[in-house]
């Protein structure tokens, strides 16, 4: 008997699934996270879930992680000591960057640019050059840049070191001889050269991409590692460790090590992960999720079962070229603080969050500040008898005391200050969902809304009524479902070639064949982590443009629609995204500027979720009466236990659904529906 376990590290939890492979059972279990070192809470969630399931650790044999360690990096600053070597006269490529300042027309008037992440005073020009076809002008002068990287390396500040030569995606020869060249003096400092990392056109984003990947791989190489060993000691020496990547698919820790810029949105993706593979079980393709956990909230636009991913990921004010889920992030969580400012006395919720240390007041660890999750508890929709897990003991009068605070700086009563620190926080989380349906061309009324997170399905209701989106959906254990995510995707990988040809200048069976050669190069990955070829899943990509446009938009397709369709098949989806997006379409001058072959591991079913308790009653799911405050007056309601619902059952509101992971409110007027795979499908009342 074996198990997969999912692990997710959020700001206030660590999340965790445990999966039993052949009878479909499942564990989960929270654990605080611990910012300081978040290894510390996978390995304390990894003992208690293992204590809790009565599960031999050994019989652990695939552990999968979503991670924030590389984000962590980059947004505080923390990274590796970066040296960087580009080709002589483009050492300031990182300096001129893009003639962008954030922060709208003004924005050139405050907009301080932050220290580069490889500093000049550590980078070198190597005397070589490419031509824009990919052959070569000017050697590679060895001797000089051996000369070089040793001063270089005498400065001793180097952690880690960057190469990104001109024109080096075309033909990357002179980069891989500066690295072996480089790997004689520099020993075992990490080298990362962007004709590995962002094979792709356009010099300033290969060079931050790659230069980011440096910055980020000591740390997160140490913690794959060190985590892996402990892994390896507690779970047995065969436990394979895989972490998701931004774009939803599993790295092998070997190339979590060796790319790690392709884990700076590891966290957030799991959770789109996990959405669509309950979503997509139950018949709902086209879902806008929100996971609402203690710090944020992340949304999501899913459509056909898969999630948009664009080729670019922000981290603050960095921006990489790599693949990531189109997620958007608001400072809107449980945790998120609310206050009264001074001189406009209106009530704000947010971006600040009490975190995990000392968070919110009503979990009596040192916070004293009024947050989302106190007004919850406030209004009773977090009923502070019905513990987090059994382990999350819920104090009302620290929360009562906390948002006491706001009333009496706006002069209002506590309960209409709960409810409008709630309405708050619903706002800003509609505007998030906005931000990828409505801004895109999509109608939220067109999607079903998913509610998950520690936090979503408290507002989920609230989030539907906004949205006009239904049914609104709450997966079988929402509170871990990125945790859901992590165990139940596939490895995978990719092989990127710049293309820039015009469609009517090709045909298929040109771009068919170097699908194929992509195909060999994105596989190779996978096979080196024990993956044979014949478990391997490939789908291609091609970014278009209308010729001339400064933006593209990337197109999936699978081998036998090529075959089928034609070039047709590209061009007529560009130009029906092109109008969905901006409401019109030109026909022709269809320009191909990528290609990529992705490369995933086959994925192995799961026998179907386990649910409730046959046979039970609602009455019998009941654990007691209880009473809730909505639209400013108190309505009656009752609590239920999600773990003895089944399929057929009819939850009416007002109530509140528990579970250990997540508390689901039904307000009056809805009432949610317990489907074949385990989803509570809330509606209006019939």
């Amino acid at each position: 008997m074996s198990y997969r376990l999912g692990v997710d590290v959020g700001g206030t939890f660590t999340d965790l699934l445990l999966i039993n492979e052949d009878s479909g059972e499942t564990h989960t279990a929270k654990v605080p996270s611990t910012p300081e070192d978040s290894s510390i809470g996978v390995l304390n969630g990894v003992a208690r879930i293992c204590d809790e399931s009565q599960v031999d650790p050994k019989q652990i044999t695939r552990v999968m992680h979503g991670t924030t360690v590389a984000t962590n990096a980059v947004l505080q600053g923390k990274g590796a000591k970066v040296g960087l070597v580009t080709t002589k006269g483009y050492e300031q490529t990182l300096q001129v960057a893009r003639s962008f300042c954030p922060g709208g027309l003004g924005g050139w008037v405050y907009f301080n640019k932050k220290p580069l992440l490889a500093p000049l005073e550590l980078t070198i020009g190597a005397d070589e050059r490419m031509d824009a076809n990919g052959e070569m002008v000017r050697e590679l002068d060895e001797a000089k840049l051996r000369n070089d990287l040793k001063t270089l390396h005498g400065k001793g500040e180097i952690e880690a070191l960057t190469i990104c030569f001109v024109n080096a995606y075309l033909n990357g020869a002179h980069e891989q001889r500066a690295r072996e060249i480089a790997a004689e003096i520099f020993g075992d400092t990490p080298i990362s050269i962007s004709s590995e990392v962002v094979p792709e056109m356009q010099e300033y984003e290969r060079t931050e991409t790659t230069v980011v990947n440096s910055y980020v791989r000591p740390e997160v190489s140490q913690y794959v590692y060190n985590l892996q060993t402990a892994l390896d000691e507690r779970l047995g020496d065969d436990t394979q460790l895989s972490i998701l990547r931004s774009d939803g698919g599993l790295a092998s820790s070997r190339a979590s090590q060796d790319h790690p810029v392709n884990l700076l949105m590891s966290g957030p993706a799991g959770g789109a992960s996990g959405a669509i593979y309950f979503c997509s079980r139950a018949g709902f393709d086209d879902i806008l999720t929100f996971d609402m956990g203690g710090t944020s909230t992340d949304v999501a636009l899913i459509q056909n079962s898969r999630a948009r991913v664009r080729r670019e990921t922000f981290v603050g004010d960095v921006k990489v070229r790599a693949p990531s889920v189109d997620i958007r992030t608001v400072g809107a969580g449980g945790g998120s603080i609310a206050f009264v400012p001074e001189i406009t006395k209106t009530l704000r919720v947010g971006p600040e969050s009490a975190g995990a240390v000392p968070g919110p007041a009503c979990y009596m660890k040192g916070g004293d500040k009024p947050t989302v999750c106190d007004a919850n508890v406030v209004l009773g929709y977090l009923p502070s008898d019905v513990q987090l897990g059994g382990a999350m003991e819920i104090n009302r009068d620290a929360s009562v005391a906390a948002v006491q605070t706001v009333a009496d700086a706006m002069g209002i009563d506590v309960m209409e200050a709960a409810e409008g620190i709630i309405k708050i926080v619903n706002e800003n989380m509609f505007g998030a969902l906005r931000l990828v349906s409505v801004e895109q061309g999509y109608d939220p009324r067109d999607f079903a809304l998913v509610g998950f997170g520690g936090a979503g399905p408290l507002h989920a209701n609230a989030l539907g009524i906004l949205s006009d989106a239904w049914p609104v959906i709450v997966p079988p254990g929402p509170g871990v479902l990125c945790a859901y995510g992590d165990a139940t995707t596939q490895v995978q990988d990719e092989a990127t070639r710049t293309y820039i040809t015009m469609a009517e200048d090709t045909t298929a069976e040109q771009l068919l064949a170097d699908l194929i050669e992509l195909k060999e190069r994105a596989g190779e990955s996978l096979v080196a982590d024990g993956i044979p070829t014949s478990d391997h899943e490939v789908s291609y990509q091609a970014d278009l443009r209308y010729a001339g446009q400064a933006f593209q938009i990337t197109i999936d397709f699978k081998e036998d629609e090529l075959k089928a369709k034609g070039l047709e098949l590209l061009t007529g989806q560009f130009d029906d995204e092109h109008e969905q997006l901006f409401t019109f379409k030109l026909g022709d001058g269809h320009e191909i500027l990528m290609i990529r072959a992705v490369a995933k591991a086959k994925a192995k079913a799961l026998p179907q979720l386990k649910l409730g308790q046959e046979g039970t009653t609602l009455e019998d799911t009941k654990i007691h009466d209880t009473k809730f405050y909505y639209e400013g007056q108190y309505h009656d309601a009752v609590i239920y236990d999600r773990n003895k619902l089944h399929e057929g059952l009819v939850v009416p509101g007002p109530s509140i659904v528990s579970e250990m992971d997540s508390t689901t409110v039904i307000l009056p007027g809805y009432e949610a529906k317990v489907d074949s795979v385990g989803n509570l499908l809330i509606n209006p009342a019939k």
